[in-house]
């Protein structure tokens, strides 16, 4: 089975929080902080909810038995309408296993609002069997079917008090983890313009997520430990050669333990 692995950064929605909360006048700037602060006043927070998250970067990994590919959904000027479709067209594709980090929690609820807002197809992602009778008992939806792995679900036995941070279990596994950039900076990001700084930390984050994925393959049988280290060799050597300095830098960090 292709394996899709993904990850998204988001910014706050300033054209969306200006009309939900009659902001209109105020800069985009002003206009976050406005929101920063009747979040951290309702729930002790600044994370703001799923729909209020505008997604401006997704990243993937996509695997096949003959394949290695890591890069980010459209460029740096694509729309969210467009990374969204594409994303959704890779599923159609691909029918892939989709693999994730808090995905069932995070990203793919933001996905889901955020596409309410285009004329969006995504049959396939929200088909149960209506279309295709094998989706009935694995589909993307459900939180114990296997097509939507959310590894951060899974590891902590669907115990929200066990759930740890992706960043920490990749370092442990000697994997390169956060390198100089984590979600918190993304606005701060975004406002300089830095959109490609934003891509690249995107794909580092599905790298970690597909090697710790490749380690739990290894733990509960699916691969042995020969294939295992073949896989991470082909991991490493198309790092190697990438152009892309963070990538390279990626591979420098990773640790065999």
């Amino acid at each position: 089975m292709n394996v899709f692995v993904f990850d998204i950064e988001t910014i706050p929605d300033i054209d969306g929080a200006r009309r939900l909360y009659d902001l209109h006048g105020l800069s985009d700037e002003d206009v976050a902080k406005a929101v920063f602060h009747l979040r951290r006043q309702q729930a002790n927070t600044e994370f703001l909810r799923h729909h209020l998250h505008k997604i401006v970067a997704i990243s993937a990994v996509l695997t096949s038995a003959d394949r290695f590919k890591v890069w980010s959904l459209g460029d740096e000027h694509s729309s969210e309408q467009d990374l969204l479709q594409r994303f959704y067209d890779g599923i159609d594709r691909y029918t892939p296993r989709l693999v994730s980090w808090n995905g069932g929690g995070f990203d793919l609820p933001v996905i889901h609002y955020r596409s309410l807002l285009y004329p969006i197809n995504a049959e396939k992602y929200w088909d149960t069997g209506q279309h295709d009778s094998q989706f009935r008992y694995n589909n993307y939806l459900s939180r114990y079917h296997e097509r939507h792995t959310d590894l951060m679900d899974v590891l902590a036995a669907y115990q929200p008090r066990a759930a740890i941070r992706l960043d920490e279990i990749a370092t442990l596994c000697g994997f390169p983890g956060k390198m100089g950039m984590d979600g918190s900076k993304v606005w701060e990001t975004w406002l300089k313009g830095d959109i490609k700084a934003i891509r690249d930390y995107c794909e580092t984050d599905v790298l970690n997520t597909y090697l710790v994925y490749l380690n739990w393959q290894r733990n509960r049988g699916y691969i042995d430990e020969v294939q295992y280290q073949a896989q991470c060799q082909r991991v490493r050597e198309a790092l190697k050669e990438s152009s892309a300095s963070h990538l390279l830098e990626f591979e420098k960090n990773w640790i065999d333990l």
